[in-house]
């Protein structure tokens, strides 16, 4: 029996506090995960920061893009594989493979292509070219507003990637 004077919990007032360290962390842990995908973003885009930054190098040294290995992936280069990323590691333009490891299928989240010039109805004057692009950015659709985008005539690579951009060798 308790006393008038002795003072503890009762159940309800267990359950209701129970309830609501349950509700904050649902808030907490859903809060978290959206930074961590917002971080994976952030890393893709710092990732076709190092490739581009690596693929310029890549153009002075040679007068040219690296070739893709159209093998595989739709013909494209991942960044798990592939001549392009050969090519970069080899001449020491990229130290370590880059590869979004959140994205678990063969091909990568990541893709490169050169096309030789006049592909896609882009200008031949311009030279051959090479397209660079992330399949799938968690945080929004396509295309990501830090997308630069890449079309010619023939081809708009925007509508195939969330992420996409190129550059022309001339």
């Amino acid at each position: 029996m308790r006393t008038k004077h002795q003072k503890g919990f009762t159940l309800v007032e267990l359950l209701v506090v129970i309830a609501i360290v349950g509700l904050l962390a649902s808030i907490i842990l859903s809060s978290l995960t959206n930074v961590r995908v917002r971080g994976r973003d952030t890393r893709r885009l710092a990732d076709m920061k190092q490739i581009q930054t690596a693929l310029s190098y890549y153009y002075d040294k040679y007068g040219r893009y690296p070739d893709s290995d159209n093998q595989g992936c739709g013909g494209w280069d991942s960044t798990g594989d592939g001549d392009m990323v050969a090519a970069l590691q080899t001449d020491g333009f990229i130290r370590t493979n880059i590869k979004d490891v959140s994205i678990n299928d063969t091909c990568g989240n990541y893709a490169y292509y050169r096309y030789s010039a006049g592909s896609e109805g882009c200008n031949a004057a311009k030279g051959s070219y090479y397209v660079l692009g992330i399949r799938d950015m968690e945080t929004t659709t396509r295309p990501h507003p830090a997308s630069p985008g890449w079309n010619c005539t023939g081809r708009d690579w925007q509508g195939e990637f969330d992420w996409v951009t190129g550059v022309f060798e001339k």
